[in-house]
């Protein structure tokens, strides 16, 4: 049995604090995240349009929190020599933020379909949508506390409330492209097609955190 030299003990110590502020640093994009889901809810369903405006400087912040995430599990990966579980840390770092920066992403998009929507009457099935993005950020805000608490059993609880989501949009999907006799122009209803679109993409997004954390934990891909 070989003995780890003190030099060698400080560097796994040194390591493995560098990898636990790569996850607080997750952690932290991942509040950003959420926050610009609820912005553009607000913006959406509650006419806040302000937040279309507020929402773009806090999607800079996520993304230089993807750069800065992707560039420190880089460096740990080709300058520390971590063993087979760190890289599988670090893998699914790097796909996790991914996900979260897409999210983000599509949360800016969706405050900028309802700047377009609030000179519309709200549709008929705005309730049913509404419903459909507070499901999606329930999934989020699921698969963020998995994160924290390293729940192996996240992916398969998120994927149920996936379902949901995906039954919403196929149901709200048939009532948009079904609909007769549209009086004026079609912009709405092609913009909430667009939104039920964006909203079951993050719901998806929101999965794919929660099974990379069941990865993380178990090592199986779901």
């Amino acid at each position: 049995m070989t003995l780890s030299s003190p030099a060698n003990d400080s560097d796994r110590t040194h390591f493995e604090r560098s990898l636990l502020r790569v996850q607080q640093d997750v952690l932290r994009m991942g509040t950003l995240v959420e926050e610009s889901f609820r912005m553009s809810h607000q913006c959406l369903f509650e006419h806040n349009l302000d937040a279309a405006q507020q929402i773009i400087p806090l999607d800079k912040r996520i993304d230089r929190y993807y750069r800065q995430i992707e560039r420190d599990c880089a460096t740990l990966m080709t300058l520390q020599a971590p063993v087979a579980q760190d890289l599988r840390l670090l893998s699914a770092f790097m796909q996790l933020v991914r996900d979260l920066e897409r999210i983000g992403d599509y949360a800016q998009d969706l405050t900028e379909i309802a700047v377009k929507l609030v000179k519309y009457q709200p549709h008929d099935c705005f309730d049913q949508i509404e419903a459909m993005s507070e499901h999606a950020q329930l999934m989020l805000a699921t698969s963020l506390v998995a994160l924290a608490d390293l729940d192996r059993s996240a992916g398969e609880k998120v994927k149920k409330l996936d379902d949901t989501v995906d039954e919403a949009y196929d149901h709200l999907y048939q009532i948009l492209a079904n609909q007769n006799n549209i009086p004026g122009v079609v912009e709405p209803l092609l913009l909430l097609g667009l939104t039920i679109r964006y909203l079951e993409r993050m719901a998806d997004h929101a999965t794919n955190i929660a099974q990379r954390v069941s990865y993380i934990v178990t090592g199986q891909r779901s």
